[in-house]
């Protein structure tokens, strides 16, 4: 067997070795015994009905919805401006803070929890919907930057120049000229910002109460409280709707790519 082909049979293991586990959980969800079982002893939707007519899956799964979208929003926006003072700015250590906003990629999920704990439980933030958007943010933008800049890298700086020489400001220049180019890279980095908050659960875990919980830490306690089967259902709902907002993602990103006539 040739070098290439063993790569490409090695390239496949490593793929199935990825996928597998995650195409299990798709006939567990359809199972018709009370509990986990693989394979499945016959067919049933009743788990997906249980979700959609159970009132505390659907509410964590709106708290969840909702500090996605406004984690989002958060991010994408403090992201933007980030990027584009980082680009148009240059400064001593500047290197230095391009790190410091990729941070939070680096730093274990549970140091960076246990910071948080402490520091919200002194603002009183734990347990609110203002916490969590804040904690998820901290985790999001440095996707957003990462997206933005790397659009910013491709933009001609003569365009904005060309601009501003017409009479345009720079608030009607980046409405104008500089947002729409980057638009891709943006919503790129949105799309990637609302993934991450809608799975985040080490954060989550740490900033929960009774009485507000995410997705995941639902799913998390379901798990380990009890052997509700609804669980698989819920993943495989959330598993499909990462799977599609990663695709758009792509197809942004992709489109970004594309020179500018």
């Amino acid at each position: 067997m040739t070098s290439k082909r063993l790569l490409g049979v090695f390239a496949v293991l490593i793929v199935l070795w990825l996928i597998v586990p995650t195409l299990v959980i798709i006939p567990m969800s359809f199972n018709e015994a009370p509990s986990f079982n693989f394979p499945p002893k016959g067919f049933s939707t009743r788990w997906y009905e249980n979700f959609f007519t159970d009132p505390n899956w659907l509410e964590s799964l709106f708290v969840s919805l909702q500090v996605a979208v406004l984690t989002m929003l958060v991010a994408t926006t403090v992201g933007v401006l980030a990027s584009l003072g980082l680009s148009k700015v240059k400064f001593r250590g500047k290197g230095l803070l391009e790190g410091y906003f990729l941070l939070p990629l680096i730093v274990p999920g549970i140091v960076l929890a246990v910071g948080l704990y402490s520091l919200f439980l002194r603002l009183d933030l734990l347990g609110t919907l203002p916490g969590f958007v804040l904690a998820h943010t901290i985790v999001s933008m440095p996707l957003v930057i990462t997206n933005v800049m790397a659009s910013l890298q491709g933009l001609d700086p003569r365009l904005e120049q060309a601009s501003a020489s017409l009479g345009g400001g720079r608030v009607r220049t980046f409405f104008s000229i500089t947002l729409p180019l980057i638009a891709p890279g943006v919503t790129a980095g949105a799309l990637f910002a609302f993934v991450t908050s809608f799975d985040e659960v080490i954060l989550s875990l740490f900033i929960q109460s009774p009485n507000l919980q995410t997705l995941p830490v639902k799913i998390f306690n379901s798990v380990t409280q009890t052997n509700d089967p609804t669980v698989a259902a819920v993943a495989v709902i959330t598993m499909f709707t990462s799977v599609i907002v990663m695709l758009v993602a792509q197809f942004a990103t992709r489109k970004r790519k594309r020179p500018v006539a």
